[in-house]
């Protein structure tokens, strides 16, 4: 498991705090699951649920049974997501110093599609507990018309960007 990237350019911004990056996830409610097919980029948004046992994530999606995202997946199970939150545009004096704030959590993995149903149920549990906060219970019946796809985070980054301390008149 790799957390950080040496590419990124305002460092300033990362985010490395274990504690950070969960509040991050639990905020987040969309991840935009990039795909290539054939060459080709395919990025979809999805609901997500996660799971971080120390530094290890994995990030956890469900579908439909049957569509183009999983014929992509079987052909190149490799990915990379993207998530940001508390988003919130600024102004400044001159153009320049306009801007947003956020939160963000990117990286990369393999994408996995689970087949046996004790998985399934342990990863739909955990997806809706993340997604909701909620215990739920679900049986084989249950999640037999989705299909469970877990991503095994091979690295990930984290960036927060505050809003800047704005003078009272601009």
């Amino acid at each position: 498991m790799e957390i950080g990237d040496e590419r990124m350019t305002r460092r300033e911004l990362e985010v490395t705090d274990l504690e950070e990056i969960r509040q991050i996830l639990e905020k987040c409610k969309v991840l935009h699951l990039g795909l290539v097919d054939d060459g080709m980029p395919y990025i979809v948004p999805m609901n997500f649920g996660y799971r971080m046992e120390e530094e290890k994530l994995t990030l956890i999606l469900h579908c439909a049974v049957k569509g183009y995202k999983l014929d992509v997946i079987a052909k190149n199970p490799q990915c990379c997501f993207e998530m940001e939150c508390d988003v919130q545009g600024f102004e400044g004096r001159v153009p320049c110093q306009y801007g947003t704030s956020y939160s963000c959590l990117m990286g990369r993995g393999k994408v996995q599609i689970v087949e046996t149903a004790e998985e399934k149920i342990d990863l739909m549990t955990a997806f809706m507990k993340s997604q909701t906060g909620q215990e739920f219970e679900f049986n084989e019946r249950l999640l037999s018309v989705v299909t469970m796809l877990k991503i095994d985070v091979s690295e990930y980054t984290a960036k927060k960007r505050p809003l800047p301390n704005m003078p009272a008149n601009k």
